[in-house]
């Protein structure tokens, strides 16, 4: 069966494949991914397609233990209320765990694309650290404020990008809103007296 991207409706067209955007919220859906109990690698490369990567993503349980370990903390960035928290976050990461700014066409593969890991051939998490801290870094410098937060949900652990000038988002995902709505009227409604109560 053929794979069907379900994210980008042109996987052909490389800059919308790696727009910072796209970048960012490729790092909250692995940031999302990741945090299951016991994240199947076949999932994890679903998500990695869904969002561009080519094949073979070829991941084993070592890379998901990594990559959850630097999804950890890239959530800390999601966590930040003010741009000052995010940039600091986002400063400490990039000092502790990227390497300097290079650009890279993959040996003549792709066209010229900054990267902050150490080598083309890095390891997942070491990738996925850098490319995720350079594209919250660039979203925090364009919007001069956090570049994602944390679902309002409290059954929810989820994050998002925030994006667009409309009303500020609480939450993840049109579900998680609608949920916490239909909670908060069931709330509302059972503390009401009923009619006839004295």
């Amino acid at each position: 069966m053929r794979y069907i991207p379900r994210v980008l409706s042109n996987n052909d067209d490389w800059s919308t494949r790696h727009s910072v955007l796209t970048t960012a919220r490729r790092a909250a859906a692995l940031i999302n991914a990741l945090a299951a109990d016991r994240p199947d690698p076949a999932d994890i490369a679903d998500v990695l397609r869904d969002y561009g990567e080519v094949d073979p993503i070829d991941l084993t349980d070592r890379d998901i233990a990594k990559m959850r370990a630097a999804a950890d903390l890239l959530r800390q960035v999601f966590a930040a209320e003010h741009a000052d928290h995010a940039a600091d976050t986002l400063n400490r990461l990039l000092q502790d765990h990227t390497g300097r700014l290079r650009l890279t066409s993959h040996g003549g593969s792709t066209p010229w694309h900054p990267h902050l890991d150490l080598d083309d051939d890095a390891p997942w998490d070491e990738w996925l650290l850098a490319s995720s801290c350079m594209a919250l870094a660039v979203l925090v410098w364009d919007r001069q404020c956090p570049p994602g937060r944390h679902c309002a949900s409290p059954s929810c652990q989820n994050v998002f990008i925030c994006q667009g000038s409309g009303p500020e988002r609480r939450y993840c995902s049109r579900r998680c809103a609608t949920r916490e709505r239909v909670a908060a009227h069931r709330r509302s409604h059972s503390t009401e007296p009923s009619n006839g109560a004295k």
